[in-house]
Order: structure tokens, then sequence, then C-alpha cells
């Protein structure tokens, strides 16, 4: 096999498990095969991407006694309602507590079956196969599982890890330039995190990620990767350090829900979540002017929006943010930036700073 093949494993002990970053790993058998706890599988996937890469999946699964649920894409569809229909495929089948439920597909996808992995008969095994670059640098590894509710984004779910994560970069070249962008959000964010000279290398090659170029998109997700693998590593509950991974998130979150969900890309909304978050961090003297403003333009660059919605009002944010799940002890919790690669989680900062960074960003 000529093939290079990154791995990257997210140290958790026993549940320790292995993320694989290359070229044409879809239906590979012998790359699964280690990881699938018994005879019987079920696939998971959705509308878009089934027609794509169900057939290459499934042809390297033969020997197994197989399943497949496809459901409708979008962030729209990421409900409890949706869940139910994998519960019926897993009862109506009589899947026992060995099958290995296998998600194929974007962070909706891999959310929703593995918190439907979470749930069944207490919790069986499943495996990421991420397709967009959002799910590949970000959603697929951690076993952060949810589903969205009219009243907040990922509200309802549970900590469950994959038993493998394996990235096919060649999934990208279907995906269309939005959903590439949308990926470069949370990339971005990995650099503005913890990483600054990341941050730099992306200012110099963010037109070549944008590009398809596969050596700069691998690279992109083997980085991101390891900075998420060794922060889920050192808090996988996220009661401390991970919560940073949420750069941009409280309000983005808010965006997504205000909007409704789907209309706003998940990245999107992170993207104009971490310019407010930049804002604040500015207001609260830790971020200069300069440093702001190479924020806004990488992000710009990267074909992502900086401003949230006109029709967004500083209620609306505050409505959507006292439910976000980093509210503690009544008060919402923000990741700002003390630096471009510095970022704190912060909750005595000056309510007069988030209700003018709001009024800022309103229409």
């Amino acid at each position: 096999d000529q093939r290079t093949l990154a791995t990257l494993n997210v140290d958790l002990g026993s549940r320790s498990y292995p993320i694989i970053v290359g070229a044409d790993l879809l239906g590979d058998r012998a790359l699964l095969s280690p990881y699938l706890a018994g005879d019987e599988v079920v696939v998971v996937s959705n509308d878009r991407v089934a027609p794509l890469y169900l057939d290459r999946v499934t042809a390297s699964l033969k020997d197994r006694r197989l399943n497949c649920q496809i459901l409708p894409d979008g962030e729209q569809h990421k409900t409890v309602g949706t869940l139910q229909l994998v519960f019926d495929t897993l009862l109506d089948n009589h899947c026992s507590r060995d099958t290995t439920l296998i998600a194929l597909g974007g962070g909706v996808i891999g959310d929703l079956a593995g918190f439907a992995a979470a749930c069944y008969q207490r919790g069986i095994a499943f495996i990421q196969l991420p397709t967009t670059l959002l799910a590949q640098v970000d959603s697929a590894v951690g076993g952060k599982t949810a589903v969205n509710h009219p009243q907040g984004k990922n509200m309802i779910g549970a900590f469950h890890q994959p038993v493998c994560v394996v990235s096919d970069t060649r999934t990208l070249v279907t995906l269309e330039p939005r959903q590439l962008s949308a990926g470069l959000a949370e990339v971005i964010k990995c650099g503005l995190i913890c990483d600054e000279l990341f941050f730099s290398w992306l200012e110099d090659n963010i037109e070549k990620a944008l590009a398809y170029d596969e050596e700069v998109l691998e690279y992109v997700i083997i980085e991101s990767c390891r900075h998420k693998a060794q922060m889920v590593a050192r808090d996988e509950k996220e009661v401390g350090e991970r919560a940073l991974l949420n750069l941009g998130h409280t309000f983005g979150h808010a965006i997504e829900v205000a909007t409704g969900y789907g209309n706003w890309l998940h990245g999107e909304a992170v993207s104009a979540g971490m310019v407010m978050a930049a804002t604040m961090s500015q207001k609260m003297g830790w971020l200069d002017k300069a440093q702001c403003d190479r924020i806004r333009e990488l992000l710009t660059r990267a074909r992502l929006p900086i401003d949230p919605p006109v029709a967004m009002r500083s209620a609306d944010y505050l409505r959507h943010m006292k439910a976000d799940k980093k509210v503690s002890g009544g008060r919402v919790r923000l990741i700002l930036l003390e630096a471009i690669g510095r970022a704190r989680l912060v909750s005595d900062y000056p309510d007069a700073l988030l209700h003018e960074v709001l009024s800022e960003f309103s229409g």
C-alpha cells in the first residue's frame, strides 16, 4: 500500500482511539475491520452523502450483517424525531449490543449517529467516517454527540467516544465551496485559541485551502486534530480547558437558533461569533486593533461572514446565550482571546462591555 496514512491518537486510557487521515480510505476493509465490535453493522448517512460514498463503504462490509439508515440532509433535521428513525432501524433489525454504528457524513450525521450509539442499549460502538472539512477537523473528534432543540443547539446529548475516526481527504472534492469555508472557520479557531504559528501559516496558505489543495487540506486536518486530541485527552468532559474549543460558539449558537437551524451554517455562525469575541477581547484591553484586524481579514479571505445577521437584536443574543451550556451560576461564560494563540474562559467580565459588543453588532 503506497498511501501515506497519518494516524493520531486520542489518549483516553482504555477508550483511546485513532484518527486516521489520508486519501481514498473509504471502503478500506482492512482499516475498519479491527474496530467492528461484532457481525452487525448499521451505517447512518444522509441523502446527500449516501449517493456519493455509501456503496464504497458497504462493499467493504460485505461479510457483515449490514443495514443502512439514510436521513435527510441538514442541521434542521438534527432532532429527536430523526434520532427515532435510527432507533427504529436498530430495533427493527434486532440489533444487539455488539452492533457497530457507522456515521458516514458531516457533523450532523456524526452528532446524531453518535448520540444514537450512546443511547441504544446504554451504549454501543460507533465509527466516524466524516466527509466534510468541519467534521474532519472538529466535530468527529472528541465524543460530543447531540441533537438540537428549538430552544438551543446541542442541548440534548452525551459524551460518547468513537472507536476510531477515518478521515478520507478525497471526500472533500465533492464538498461545495460554502461548506469548505465553514470547515475553515473551525481550523482558524484552532490557531486562534492555541497556536499562533498555525494561524500565521493559515494566513499564508488560505487560498490554497480554498482551491482544494490536497496537501494543504491534509495538513490542516492533522494539525487541527492534533490540538483537539490533546485537549480532549486532558479534559474529556469539558470541565476546564476543553471549553476553549468553543471560541465564538456562544455567540454563534445564538445566531443559529435565532435564524433557524440550517440557514447559517455552523462554521459561518462561529466565524461571526469569533469576530464578536475578538471585539469583546479588545474592549477588555487584551487584543489590540491590529490583531483584531488580522482575525477579520483571515476570516474574510476564507469567504466567511464577519458580521452577524442584521435582523438580530441584543435581546435575541442574550435570550439564546442564557440557554447556552456554558452558563454557570447564572453567568454566561465567554471564551475570549488574550492574544492570537491564547484563549481563556471568562465569567467576570463587566456586563456593560458585553451589552456594548452586542449593540455594536445588532441591527
